[in-house]
């Protein structure tokens, strides 16, 4: 989700350098990396460390951060990063906890990274970069527009193959079996869905690119922008079961079924959230109900 006018406004007060902009930012924050980091790491400490390391690299990169980035999605980048470092691991961190279920999910590939040339110039990897950020802002796009139709259709059983495809990497037996739905209907969503989006790009650099080139690219993009998460504030109404009951119905799909990391992270900072709100109402009814008892005394 692009940066709203609010969130810029946010933005800008902190590169002023106020103190009230920063400290909200980090309360608005803080709760659902923390909730993510502490499901990654073995100590709580390590994850509060870490979560502190997120927001110094916030705030010396957030200049890099661009007005149709996801604030959200930046600091979950970075965060991911730290706790990769953290624990020097190679592969590709898991997205989900079905991945836990299901070891057929193939290991992250650097897909872009397919635009070879024989030059090392510095003109040449400055080319390949613009190529690559283009290409990955028309995959994004035109995921989000298939993602609208689908979602506007309520055809949740594609939505939840799609995503165990390219989200989790699940095999199309896998998928079938979690789904109780034929292996070769996978196959056949699977195909169409990237055909196409591979029908519907213009760049030049899609064209001579393989099933394979686009299965892996659509992983990849899957993966930094995560484009079929419920937002926030859908989570929020699942939680409060305000939700159609299709939309409920997938949400606890996504959250425990999928098991997708990012948003258990922020489904446990709501609810927190809505915790200690309650504790706060019932603190204040308490007092409430007794200041006039300790006047009297």
């Amino acid at each position: 989700m692009p940066t709203t006018p609010a969130e810029q406004y946010l933005l800008d007060q902190i590169q002023q350098g106020d103190d009230r902009a920063w400290s909200q930012f980090i309360q608005r924050y803080n709760g659902r990396l923390l909730a993510y980091a502490r499901r990654q790491v073995s100590q709580p400490a390590d994850a509060e460390d870490i979560v502190q390391e997120v927001f110094i690299n916030f705030i010396r990169t957030m200049h890099t951060l661009r007005p149709e980035s996801s604030i959200e999605g930046f600091l979950f980048t970075i965060l991911r990063r730290k706790i990769i470092d953290t624990y020097r691991r190679k592969s590709a961190m898991r997205v989900g906890l079905i991945q836990d279920l299901y070891r057929s999910n193939c290991g992250q590939s650097d897909y872009l990274s397919g635009f070879q040339s024989t030059e090392s110039t510095a003109s040449s990897y400055a080319r390949r970069d613009e190529q690559k950020e283009t290409l990955s802002a028309a995959l994004a796009g035109e995921i989000l527009s298939l993602l609208g139709r689908i979602k506007t259709t309520l055809n949740f059983e594609h939505l939840k193959t799609i995503e165990l495809l390219f989200y989790c990497q699940l095999s199309n037996s896998d998928i079938a079996e979690t789904l109780k739905i034929d292996a070769r209907k996978v196959g056949v969503l699977k195909h169409r869905w990237i055909k196409q989006i591979h029908d519907n790009l213009t760049a030049a650099d899609t064209k001579d690119l393989s099933e394979a080139d686009m299965e892996g690219l659509l992983v990849q993009i899957w993966q930094q922008y995560r484009p079929s998460c419920p937002k926030r504030s859908t989570i929020g109404a699942f939680l409060l079961k305000t939700l159609e009951p299709e939309w409920q119905n997938y949400v606890d799909f996504h959250l425990n079924v999928l098991g997708c990391h990012f948003c258990q992270a922020n489904y446990q900072d709501l609810l927190e959230q809505n915790q200690q709100k309650g504790a706060d109402k019932l603190q204040q009814r308490i007092m409430q109900s007794t200041v006039g008892f300790l006047q009297k005394q």
